[in-house]
């Protein structure tokens, strides 16, 4: 567990890895210069809809109170995260945000001796704070179309002895799944000493029948940790809110890298959010989707190629190095994701409301066609 106290033990290089990702990734830092005041942010992957009215009423109700720990809320909240994913409290682990989660699994179950084993491109916090920590870390690159060849993922950890396996799904940028009959497949043949790490921080977007959620397998008991978030569907990226599934045994290892429990404010927004249940995550969800269809079909009648996405957000082929337009679009309004090497004529661009798709068209198809 890191502390203030153990920050003095810590090398810089080590420390600065292992904050990487949450200052690196901060999309909004890295857009620089004088910027309208009407700015639409599609660079985050951040959900417009924001904390529903549920949540926001949770958090003023309980601000006057937030002078308090309230450590003994925590088993309650731990209790309807858990009823929720119908899994035991002991079988949970909350985090400041999944990415919190994430990092513990990659401290827990790899080493320099057992490798954190991904493909490329995917989400780069686990393979950072890896690297930053020392320990070896396998890429392999995804396959056509932009899925992971999930036998040479175990064929990797079977040749180290044992590792940790990092799948993002729908992952992150591709907006691509894993097809669920592959998961099954890895399920059932990994190696000895090896975890499954999959986070499903996008997983209620996708509308394919192949994307299935991986908690089947924790409550097979099987070794798999599977991450979840509020920042997307729920709309709490700043509350910072997110949580791990595993078998008991996995979160005991976990549980010591994790730095401590979330805000009182951020747990009251939770709980409000699930209470209101299904209906919820449904109305967001096709509201995402109707969304996304449209702008796909905008993209079709124009011939402009993209990856075909189960994400909030999509990869767009510009047919020349994406960056002209991650540099370009924000001076006019418009600020897009990062560059993803090697993937550098595509363009990651996330789904907004329809009056930010709206914008992102007219900017997107003026430097287009320049």
């Amino acid at each position: 567990m890191l502390t203030r106290r153990g920050f003095g033990g810590i090398g810089l290089a080590t420390l600065a890895g292992r904050m990487l990702p949450e200052v690196a990734y901060a999309q909004r830092a890295a857009v620089h210069g004088t910027l309208p005041n009407d700015m639409v942010w599609l660079n985050a992957n951040e959900n417009p809809d924001g904390p529903p009215a549920s949540s926001i009423a949770a958090m003023t109700n309980v601000l006057p109170e937030s002078w308090r720990y309230h450590y003994q809320e925590f088993g309650a909240f731990y209790a309807a995260l858990a009823h929720g994913e119908d899994l035991a409290p002991e079988q949970i682990l909350v985090g400041s945000g999944s990415s919190e989660i994430l990092h513990a699994a990659v401290e827990a179950f790899s080493s320099a001796t057992r490798p954190l084993i991904t493909v490329a491109p995917t989400y780069e916090g686990p393979v950072d704070v890896a690297a930053a920590s020392g320990h070896t870390v396998v890429r392999i690159p995804l396959e056509p179309p932009y899925v992971p060849d999930l036998r040479k993922l175990v064929a990797e950890a079977e040749k180290a002895g044992g590792g940790l396996i990092y799948l993002c799904n729908p992952n992150n940028p591709t907006s691509t799944v894993v097809p669920k009959k592959d998961l099954a497949w890895m399920i059932s043949n990994l190696p000895p000493n090896t975890v499954v790490l999959i986070d499903e921080a996008y997983i209620h977007f996708g509308d394919t029948p192949e994307l299935a959620s991986a908690l089947g397998y924790v409550r097979q008991g099987k070794n798999v940790v599977v991450t979840r978030t509020f920042s997307k569907i729920y709309g709490m990226a700043g509350l910072r809110a997110g949580f791990g599934c595993a078998p008991p045994q996995l979160i005991a290892k976990m549980a010591p890298f994790r730095n401590n429990v979330i805000s009182i404010v951020t747990v009251r927004a939770v709980l409000a959010a699930i209470a209101e249940g299904n209906p919820l995550v449904q109305q967001r969800r096709t509201r995402l989707i109707r969304t996304r269809r449209e702008l796909l079909n905008w993209l079709r009648e124009r011939e402009i190629t993209f990856i075909e996405p189960q994400a909030n957000f999509l990869m767009i082929d510009v047919r020349r190095d994406a960056r002209e337009f991650i540099f370009n679009m924000p001076p006019k309004g418009v600020a897009v994701g990062r560059p993803f090497p090697p993937m550098d004529n595509f363009l990651r661009v996330t789904i907004g409301t329809d009056r930010d798709m709206a914008r992102f068209r007219e900017v997107f198809w003026s430097l287009y066609r320049a």
